[in-house]
C-alpha cells in the first residue's frame, strides 16, 4: 500500500486524476496522478495547502467527468455518491487511557441498531441510554453495521464504503464519542462488519480494480475477490478496515457477518489472516480484541486455535441454540425449525454445543455440521440468544418473541439464555419485552432496486411457508419508524417487571460461578417431551424449566435449595413441581 496522501489503488483505469476542493467550494482543483507500484496511483503535483486540513476530494477515472469517492474514504457528508471528505481520526481527544478492555469469556453482549435504538437514531443519542445498559449488567455493546450505505436508513448490511461511518448516525467523530463514552462507563464495543459482499447501490469499487469475484456471488450480492488475480490488495483492503476500527476507533472487537459466504481457496484463509493481524494488534494495545463470526456451517475450525489447525477466531454465533429454544417456546416447526421439535434438541445443545454436528438437516436435505471437541473447547466461544436482528427482522412482519409469548414465557427465554454456559446476547429491547416490531427496512432511491428488494423478500418467505399477505413494504418510511424502540414502555408495570427479572437473572449469573464455568463436561441435560420440561445441571446449580402450558413434575437426584423462581415452582423431595410456563433455579447445599 502506498503511504502517499490521497493515493488510491486503481489497477484498471489507464489514467486517474485527483480532484480536491476546500470545504464550501463547488469547483475542485484537478491534480494529475502517476502510477506507482502494484496498481497504486499517487498525486504528481502539489496539493492545495500541502494537502493538510479538511478537504473534499474524489477521483476521475479514464478522463470521466464523474467524481468518484475514495474506496478508503473516512467520511461521506453527501452520501456514497458524493465527494469524500478527509477526517483525521488521530485528532480526537480520547479519555479512555485506563480502559483495559473486556474478555469475551464470562461476558454478556447487547446488540443494537443505531438508527432504531433511540428516537433520534444517532450515536450521540445512544450515549444518553448507556446508563440503562450499565444498570442491566451487560459487558459489550454490539453495533450493527455503521459503514456508509446508500440512502438514509437500512440495516447497514448494504454498505459500499467500509471505511466511512454513516453520516446520518453522526459520522466518524460521533462514533469516537460513542466508543469513548462506553469505555467511560465500563462497556466494551463490538462492531459488526460485512466483508462477504457489497451493497447494490453506490458501489464504484469495480471501476477502480478487481475488488469483486467476477461471476461469483452469494445471497446478498457480488462476493469479494479473495483468491483471484490481484486479490492481495483486496484482502489488504479488508484487513486494513478491520484494523482501522480496532486501532483508530478503539473498538474492542468485531462481529464478522456471514463468513460462510467468504469464498477463499488460498492456503491461508482470510479469517486466519485476520486473526493473525488482530492478535498482533492486541499484543500492542494490551487488551483483548475478540473476533466473533456469524456462520451457519457449524464448523469448529472457526473457533479452534491456530496452533490446533483452526482459524483462531474468538467465538461464533450458534443458531442451533436459538432454533431449539424458539421451538421449545413457540412450538413452531416450519422451515428450518423442523429438526428442533424435541426438547432433546435443546438439551443436546447444552451438552455438545451444536445440534447439527454431522446429523441430517431436513431443511438442507443433507447432513450438516461437525462435532465440537468439548474436552478442549470452552463453552463461551459460542454466542447464543433467544432473538437477534436476523431472527426478528427476517420474520414476515418483523415480530419479536414478545409478540408470540406471554411475559412469563419471555422470562423463561431470558433464564435459559442468560444462565446457559455460553456467551449470551440480548437484542435491544428484549430485556423489557419491547412490543415494537423490528422490521426489514430500506431507503433505496432507485425504484428498480426498491422493487427487487420487495419481490426478493416475498420469494424468501414463500420458501419458509410463511404468510406473505401482510409483509410490510421495506421502502415505506413507516416500516422504519415503527421499528424504533419505545422507551416509554419502561414505565408500564408489565415491561418494568420483565426488566427487573432480566436484571435479576444477570446478577445470578454473576453470583454463581457454575453458570460461567467454560467446561462442557460440567453440565448435563435431560428432558421429557410429554411433560414439556428440561432439566440442566451445571456443577452445583440446577435449572428446571417447564415449557408446557400444564403443570408438571421433574424428578431430581440431589437435594435442592431454591435460588430463583419464575411462575410457580417448589422442591418436593426428589421432585420439582412446576406450574405452567414456570422455572426454578436452585443449588445443591
Amino acid at each position: 500500500m502506498s503511504a502517499a496522501p490521497f493515493a488510491v489503488w486503481a489497477p484498471l483505469p489507464a489514467s486517474v486524476t485527483l480532484v480536491v476542493r476546500e470545504i464550501g467550494e463547488t469547483e475542485g482543483q484537478k491534480i494529475p496522478m502517476r502510477q506507482a507500484e502494484e496498481g497504486w496511483w499517487e498525486p504528481d503535483a502539489p496539493l492545495p495547502g500541502g494537502g493538510r486540513g479538511e478537504l473534499e476530494y474524489g477521483y476521475l477515472l479514464d478522463g470521466s467527468d464523474t467524481v468518484l469517492a475514495d474506496p478508503r474514504s473516512r467520511r461521506q457528508v453527501d452520501g456514497v455518491h458524493g465527494w469524500s471528505r478527509t477526517y483525521d481520526a488521530a485528532s480526537f481527544a480520547w479519555t479512555d487511557d485506563t480502559w483495559n478492555g473486556r474478555q469475551l469469556a464470562g461476558s454478556i453482549i447487547y446488540e443494537l441498531h443505531v438508527g432504531t435504538f433511540t428516537p433520534d437514531g444517532t450515536l450521540d443519542a445512544a450515549i444518553g441510554r448507556l446508563d440503562h445498559l450499565v444498570r442491566l449488567g451487560v459487558d459489550f455493546v454490539e453495533l450493527m453495521p455503521v459503514n456508509a450505505f446508500n440512502g438514509d436508513h437500512n440495516w447497514g448490511y448494504d454498505g459500499v464504503l467500509w471505511y466511512a461511518v454513516h453520516e446520518a448516525y453522526g459520522g466518524p467523530a460521533a462514533y469516537q464519542r460513542f466508543v469513548d463514552a462506553c469505555h467511560g462507563v465500563g462497556l466494551g464495543v463490538i462492531q459488526d462488519v460485512v466483508y462477504n459482499h457489497l451493497g447494490p447501490s453506490g458501489n464504484y469499487l469495480p471501476q477502480f480494480g478487481p475488488y469483486l469475484n467476477e461471476g461469483g456471488s452469494n445471497t446478498w450480492g457480488d462476493s469479494p475477490n479473495l483468491d483471484g488475480e490481484d486479490s492481495d490488495e483486496v484482502r489488504r483492503y479488508i484487513i486494513d478496515n478491520a484494523v482501522m476500527w480496532l486501532r483508530d476507533y478503539h473498538v474492542d472487537g468485531l462481529r464478522l457477518d456471514a463468513v460462510h459466504a467468504l469464498h477463499d481457496t488460498r492456503a491461508t484463509h482470510l479469517l486466519e489472516e485476520l486473526s493473525i493481524e488482530t492478535e498482533a494488534l492486541s499484543a500492542f494495545v494490551g487488551r483483548p480484541l475478540p473476533l466473533i463470526a456469524e456462520s451457519d456451517l457449524n464448523d469448529p475450525r472457526l473457533i479452534t486455535a491456530r496452533e490446533g489447525g483452526g482459524y483462531g477466531l474468538t467465538g461464533q454465533w450458534n443458531d442451533d441454540f436459538h432454533h431449539a429454544l424458539y421451538v421449545s417456546l413457540t412450538g413452531d416447526t416450519t422451515g428450518y425449525y423442523a429438526d428442533f421439535e424435541s426438547l432433546a434438541a435443546l438439551g443436546k445443545v447444552f451438552e455438545n454445543g451444536f445440534f447439527h454436528d454431522g446429523t441430517r438437516s431436513t431443511f438442507r436435505g443433507r447432513t450438516h455440521g461437525h462435532p465440537i471437541d468439548t474436552l478442549r473447547t470452552p463453552t463461551w466461544r459460542l454466542v447464543v440468544c433467544s432473538d437477534n436482528h436476523d431472527q426478528i427482522g427476517n420474520r414476515a412482519a418483523g415480530e419479536r418473541l414478545s409478540d408470540k409469548l406471554s411475559p412469563q414465557q419471555q422470562a423463561l427465554a431470558a433464564l435459559v439464555t442468560l444462565l446457559s454456559p455460553f456467551t449470551p446476547m440480548i437484542f435491544m429491547g428484549e430485556e423489557w419485552g419491547a412490543s415494537t416490531p423490528w422490521r426489514f427496512f430500506t431507503s433505496h432511491p432507485e425504484p428498480e432496486l426498491a422493487e427487487a428488494v420487495r419481490s426478493g423478500r416475498l420469494e424468501e418467505f414463500a420458501q419458509m411457508e410463511w404468510d406473505v399477505a401482510n409483509v410490510p413494504d421495506p421502502q415505506d418510511d413507516s416500516t422504519y419508524q415503527s421499528s424504533k424502540l419505545d422507551w416509554d414502555e419502561l414505565q408500564q408495570p408489565v415491561h418494568a417487571d420483565l426488566l427487573a427479572q432480566t436484571e435479576a437473572l444477570i446478577k445470578i449469573r454473576r453470583t454463581y460461578p457454575d453458570f460461567t464455568d467454560p467446561r462442557f463436561d460440567q453440565g448435563r441435560a435431560t428432558s421429557d417431551d410429554e411433560g414439556g420440561w428440561l432439566l440442566v445441571q451445571r456443577g452445583s446449580m440446577t435449572l428446571a424449566v417447564n415449557f408446557s402450558d400444564a403443570a408438571t413434575g421433574v424428578p431430581v437426584e440431589r437435594p435442592l435449595e431454591p435460588v430463583y423462581v419464575i411462575g410457580e415452582a417448589e422442591v418436593d423431595g426428589d421432585l420439582v413441581r412446576l406450574g405452567a410456563h414456570s422455572a426454578l433455579v436452585a443449588r445443591t447445599p
